[in-house]
């Protein structure tokens, strides 16, 4: 599966943003979605998940009222939308997949397909 995420930019403190992430390829079903993002220097980290229902959904603390994720299956699409943004939610963004994930997972390497990440600039 081919994924491909856009919607990053250049927004001030407290905008906000909705990222997006486009699936094509094999038979795109039945996949968890996840959003991690990259900041200069640091770590992949884990940002918010939803499961194929769409239904169930997972944040990290940092995104938890703030964020939310969300899936048009129909659509082959998913959404990260990114609500009274901070400068240190500035990082290279990601949407991931992973067949057959039916629970919360936070590490990168359960997500074997990626997008080419998009870059969300916060400023101050």
């Amino acid at each position: 599966v081919q994924l491909q995420a856009s919607g990053g930019g250049l927004v001030q403190a407290g905008g906000s943003l909705r990222l997006s992430c486009a699936a094509s390829g094999r038979t795109v079903s039945n996949y968890a979605m996840g959003w991690f993002r990259q900041a200069p220097g640091n770590e992949r980290e884990f940002v918010a998940a939803v499961l194929w229902s769409g239904r169930i959904t997972y944040y990290a603390d940092s995104a938890k009222g703030r964020f939310t994720i969300s899936r048009d299956n129909a659509k082959k699409m998913g959404y990260l939308q990114m609500n009274s943004l901070k400068p240190e939610d500035t990082a290279v963004y990601y949407c991931a997949a992973s067949f057959g994930l039916a629970s919360r997972e936070e590490t990168p390497s359960a997500y074997p397909y990626w997008g080419q990440g998009t870059l969300v600039t916060v400023s101050s």
